[in-house]
């Protein structure tokens, strides 16, 4: 049975590589949590009809004006959806072959064979999605825009599991919960090595916090087989919480 991937977050992180795995996260979560506005981005395997087609890299890319359109497709269907972010267009037409075959690769096997960053693209981020939200694996040029990332995700989460907001059914203008400090997120990272999930669906919400649990769970590529260990482990204390003082506005990590 699966866990409901809105109420339920698991991240692996692998620091020397630069990337994360992730279960519980999409596309349009994570494009909203960045602090920077995505820039253009290449299609490295989707099914985009919309996109604009460059010719060396015989792909196709969205440029950054166009992005909106784009965060309003359902892409867990497209079953792939790969791609890379570029900051201008010229960048792409000074791909080599043996780049352009990287970037395949990536896409194919979800994996790199070298760090997958380009002084062509000056690209930030490599996002590598099957079913969108189920397997994601992105890659950061810099690890602290992880920590950034999650910390406007984890209140995001909050505000889409209310019964009244939903993905179709709009953004809030004004966040109802402050952002985790990136730096006090830091002090989960022995966790996250390990692979860790975060469940919105066991927190507890009172008028004066929020608590939400973590485990650690391990290393899984196969959703499937970290779902049947969360199930085996949830019943048992967490090993940190998550704590939001509504008052103050302040998040915290408890172990």
């Amino acid at each position: 049975m699966k866990v409901d991937t809105k109420e339920l977050l698991y991240l692996h992180v692998q620091s020397s590589e630069k990337f994360v795995i992730s279960y519980g996260m999409d596309f349009r979560e994570f494009s909203h949590a960045l602090t920077e506005n995505l820039q253009n981005i290449l299609l490295i395997e989707h099914k985009y009809e919309d996109g604009e087609f460059n010719v060396n890299t015989l792909m196709d890319y969205v440029p950054a004006e166009d992005l909106p359109n784009l965060l309003k497709q359902n892409v867990s269907q497209y079953r792939d959806f790969c791609w890379i972010d570029f900051e201008e267009a010229s960048g792409l037409d000074e791909l080599d072959g043996h780049e352009i075959a990287e970037l395949l690769y990536l896409g194919h096997c979800k994996a790199h064979l070298r760090p997958p960053f380009y002084n062509q693209l000056n690209n930030r981020y490599v996002y590598l999605a099957y079913d969108d939200g189920w397997f994601n694996k992105v890659y950061y040029r810099y690890m602290d825009s992880f920590y950034e990332m999650l910390g406007n995700l984890l209140p995001l989460k909050l505000e889409l599991l209310k019964k009244e907001r939903t993905l179709l059914g709009g953004w809030r203008k004004k966040a109802e919960y402050a952002s985790f400090p990136a730096g006090s997120l830091k002090q989960l990272t022995p966790m996250l090595v390990e692979g860790a999930a975060i469940s919105f669906k066991k927190m507890l919400s009172t008028r004066a916090k929020i608590e939400i649990p973590v485990w650690v769970l391990g290393d899984f590529v196969n959703m499937d087989d970290m779902n049947e260990e969360y199930q085996a482990l949830e019943s048992r204390p967490s090993d940190a919480l998550l704590v939001y003082n509504r008052k103050s506005r302040e998040w915290t990590v408890e172990k």
